[in-house]
């Protein structure tokens, strides 16, 4: 494998990394206050829908981001509700909003756009174009350096940076601010926050919300980024990977990046290599495919030690009175 090569794998690694570090950032806030989310798969995939959709009909692929987000948002809602307010079973809550989310986008999809439950393809201003980084193209012939920086740095949409951004941002405002003590206090110990006088639903919910931002962003990236429109099921289980990375993660920001890089390069070895020949013995495709699966099922089997979550992870609060 020639060092091109390596660029090539490394800035698939980038793109299809992207959305798994929004959602796993996405279900940090949230766990981190104490509300479980497994209804990542099902925000990200109505946000994939609505900004597909809303870019296309209107031309402008920053308003279908703005619609991505709103619905991932008005989930995350219907999941807070659910969780904090009627103190309902938050796993219950999350696959429902999952099967919501599967069944509602391909019925408005097919309702709309007659295409069988995908939209058109979009193009020009209804999608997110790369940037290129300034003198990316000066610098591409300059040895190790140029291609590093021609290749794998720029060349991007803007999400992906926006996305990179977040992980110092999330780690800033976690554990360098007082909205993340509180944040990660009523996680741990919602009775104590709440006997300090600070609202353990507002900060919930304030979690909530953020979590559906994200996984806005991560849905919009897949149909509007990566890909050019929203077909069927285009999150393939990406919420559930992103979920098993932030157990691998043990709920800290900068692993999140590490293990969400890794899945993304297991995913971009998958899409490249497949078919290899060791010797007289061929790995089949089907085999490089599942490998990010089969990752998955390993960190949550409990194979890569243990991981402790926020100790008031999944029960309602009740107030004493």
């Amino acid at each position: 494998m020639d060092f091109l090569t390596i660029i090539q794998v490394l800035d698939s690694t980038i793109r299809l990394a992207t959305p798994l570090l929004l959602a796993c950032l996405a279900g940090l806030y949230s766990e981190r206050a104490g509300i479980f989310d497994i209804g990542l798969e099902g925000k990200m995939l109505a946000a994939a829908f609505f900004a597909a959709a809303i870019a296309y009909s209107t031309g402008s692929v920053w308003i279908g981001l703005l619609a991505g987000m709103a619905s991932s948002m008005v989930l995350s809602l219907i999941h807070g509700a659910a969780s904090i307010t009627f103190r309902g079973n938050q796993l219950i809550s999350g696959v429902a909003i999952n099967f919501l989310a599967a069944g509602m986008t391909v019925l408005i999809a097919q309702d709309w756009f007659k295409q069988g439950g995908r939209t058109p393809s979009l193009e020009g201003a209804a999608r997110f174009s790369p940037i290129e980084l300034p003198y990316a193209e000066a610098v591409s012939g300059v040895p190790f350096v140029g291609p590093i920086y021609f290749e794998l740095i720029s060349g991007h949409s803007i999400l992906v940076y926006v996305a990179f951004a977040c992980v110092p941002i999330t780690w800033w405002i976690l554990f360098r601010t007082r909205f993340g003590l509180r944040l990660r206090a009523v996680g741990e110990n919602p009775a104590a926050v709440d006997t300090a006088g600070v609202s353990v639903v507002g900060l919930r919910y304030a979690a909530v919300l953020i979590c559906g931002i994200l996984c806005g962003i991560a849905g919009a990236y897949l149909a509007t980024a990566l890909q050019a429109g929203f077909v069927k099921d285009m999150t393939a289980g990406r919420g559930f990977i992103a979920l098993a990375a932030l157990i691998f993660a043990k709920w800290r920001p900068w692993y999140a990046l590490w293990t969400t890089l890794l899945f993304g390069l297991l995913q971009a070895i998958a899409l490249r290599y497949q078919n290899i020949e060791i010797g007289n013995l061929v790995i089949p495709v089907q085999f490089m495919d599942v490998l990010p699966y089969i990752l998955t099922v390993v960190i949550l089997a409990g194979f890569v030690g243990r991981a402790i979550p926020p100790r008031a992870g999944g029960e309602p609060y009740v107030k004493e009175r």
